[in-house]
């Protein structure tokens, strides 16, 4: 079943597009996959980041959207990605990153189409566990900056993922948050014994 990727919005992919066109935004990154990429580098498959703080105990917690993440794609592969974020004047160019995130990303989304059913491809962060997903949402309809993880949606671990979870293997969401509960320990205030 294809994904239903959400288009980003159109000011998160010109702000991509002009860093890409900036010798001094490339030149300076930490990427020297992007730096040395030969032919053009086209940013694809635009994910929305959403970040999870805090898992409960039920396993389910609100998310909020972080940016945009776009696959920056030179041939046949993703040799780096790029990161946008909201300012106060809208969507602006973050980052370019490289590193197992992108061929795991990657990755994840060719598995993905195999999936039976419909879904919204979205990238998960909790960073209490330093773990990325994959988040394949079953509501394809949204427009991918709000909701929270049901019940039935998908999460597929990305590599690296902590130790005890398989990378790449998908879990719903009722079975994976429960079980990160307990993984999770709560950062003591300061003043407070930990």
């Amino acid at each position: 079943m294809p994904l239903h990727v959400p288009p980003a919005p159109a000011p998160a992919l010109r702000s991509v597009l002009t860093a890409l066109g900036s010798p001094t935004a490339v030149r300076e990154a930490r990427t020297p996959a992007l730096r040395t990429a030969q032919g053009t580098a086209t940013p694809e498959l635009p994910l929305p980041v959403h970040v999870l703080d805090r898992i409960t105990s039920e396993g389910v917690s609100a998310t909020r959207l972080a940016g945009w993440r776009f696959l920056i794609r030179c041939g046949d592969r993703a040799v780096a990605a790029a990161e946008t974020m909201l300012t106060p004047d809208g969507w602006a160019f973050s980052h370019f990153f490289e590193g197992p995130y992108v061929a795991s990303t990657e990755r994840a989304l060719r598995q993905a189409e195999s999936v039976t059913g419909a879904y919204q491809p979205r990238l998960l962060s909790l960073p209490g566990l330093y773990m990325l997903t994959l988040w394949l949402h079953g509501d394809c309809s949204s427009d991918g900056t709000t909701g929270h993880p049901a019940a039935t949606d998908l999460l597929v671990p990305l590599a690296p993922a902590p130790p005890g979870i398989a990378a790449h293997r998908p879990h719903r969401v009722a079975e994976l948050l429960p079980m990160l509960t307990h993984r999770v320990t709560p950062t003591p205030l300061l003043g407070q014994p930990a």
